[in-house]
């Protein structure tokens, strides 16, 4: 049987590095869009409708119980009756802010003051109205477990509450991060220098940000998120090659970075350089294999390309272990395509049908439903024994 060619599976379902460029590969997956940073609106004060369904602020403060500062935005998530929503990213100092209640379907919370905003439900077909005795809040940064906090043990009646502190604990299997141990180190000009650059980021003033990381890393040559900023500014500035210059420069100074990985791999996705694909995948699967379905996607799909079809098919599936929520779909029908080219049709199927259960795109339905045609006519051609497989 002809392998299935995966072209369309880039073109179509892979992230692209535009994307990426604006999200936060330390989230997890790596491709949830960078919030807009907005100010509360000074002619809407939140009013509380019912002591269910009310809309009120809540406020607080992620930290690590190792002391290590906080370099990454960490995700501030709540949990209703099982429904798992994003609702914001801390700040540079682990600060979060965020509007709780009814919202019109398609809106986001509002930020207050230096926190950043939210960025939408993670999970589609939800309601919009919550009752805030039926959800915990947690705090979401790879590599760490968190505190749970019972919003009906914390919320009060005003109109805003400040929930205290989320402590996050590093995970026992866990070898890297999306936080660099190299940041405690920084003398006081490199960070001065550093939180200047991430502000002239947020603006986009991408000359006066590079200046300010070149100074961080002048003054801190082993500041591995200075690094990892610059090379962030100088791929928005279209200078690849300086771009991985500087990733690289990050895991000199910090080997279990994760992040850095994370832009060297879709650099090379972006490319079809999959030997690079799977190297750093690999790097980040041996660091964290239980944060980043996303790498196990793009280790999957390097693989394939590779025609190293059986690791192909064992980073599918570790994907999809560790993904029960389904933050990438794109592995079932990535597993989908495997199982297709090795005939084991009944399976390849369930995993398309999956995919297409989940696809929230047009151009991934289409696909899916191509491949399912695929399955179908392949299937019917096939000898008994692969139709059980």
């Amino acid at each position: 049987m002809k392998s299935p060619h995966v072209v369309l599976l880039f073109l179509a379902l892979t992230l692209t590095i535009s994307s990426f460029a604006q999200g936060r590969p330390g989230s997890g997956s790596g491709k949830t869009p960078a919030p807009t940073v907005r100010s509360m609106p000074s002619t809407s004060q939140p009013q509380l409708n019912t002591p269910n369904l009310g809309r009120f602020f809540l406020s607080g403060k992620v930290v690590l119980e190792d002391g290590t500062p906080l370099t990454e935005s960490a995700t501030i998530q709540t949990i209703c009756r099982g429904q798992r929503r994003n609702e914001a990213y801390t700040d540079s100092h682990g600060n979060f802010s965020f509007e709780f209640g009814d919202r019109r379907p398609g809106s986001s919370a509002v930020g207050i003051g230096d926190a950043e905003t939210s960025f939408g439900d993670s999970t589609p077909n939800r309601s919009n109205q919550r009752d805030w005795h039926d959800c915990e809040l947690q705090a979401v940064l790879p590599g760490y477990s968190s505190q749970v906090l019972e919003l009906a043990s914390k919320v009060s009646m005003s109109e805003t509450t400040d929930l205290g502190r989320i402590a996050l604990h590093r995970l026992g299997e866990v070898q890297g991060f999306t936080v660099s141990a190299t940041s405690a180190q920084a003398p006081n000009g490199a960070r001065k220098a550093f939180e200047k650059g991430r502000d002239q980021q947020k603006k986009q003033k991408w000359d006066d940000a590079q200046r300010s990381f070149e100074k961080a890393v002048e003054i801190y040559p082993k500041y591995a998120v200075a690094w990892f900023e610059l090379g962030r500014v100088k791929f928005r500035k279209t200078d690849e090659a300086g771009a991985r210059e500087a990733f690289n420069q990050a895991l000199n100074a910090d080997s279990k970075f994760v992040s850095p990985y994370q832009w060297l791999a879709e650099l090379a996705m972006r490319h079809g350089e999959w030997q690079d694909v799977v190297k750093s995948t690999d790097q980040i699967l041996a660091l964290n294999p239980v944060n980043f379905p996303d790498a196990w996607f793009q280790n999957s799909v390097g693989n394939y390309s590779l025609k190293n079809f059986e690791a192909a098919e064992r980073s599918a599936r570790r994907g999809l272990k560790i993904d029960p929520s389904h933050q990438t779909p794109k592995l079932e029908y990535m597993l989908g395509m495997i199982l297709m080219q090795k005939a084991s049709y009944k399976e390849a199927e369930d995993h398309m049908q999956q995919f297409l259960h989940l696809a929230t795109q047009p151009a991934e339905v289409e696909e899916a439903q191509k491949q399912l045609a695929q399955i179908a006519k392949l299937s019917a051609a096939a000898p008994a024994t692969a139709l059980s497989k």
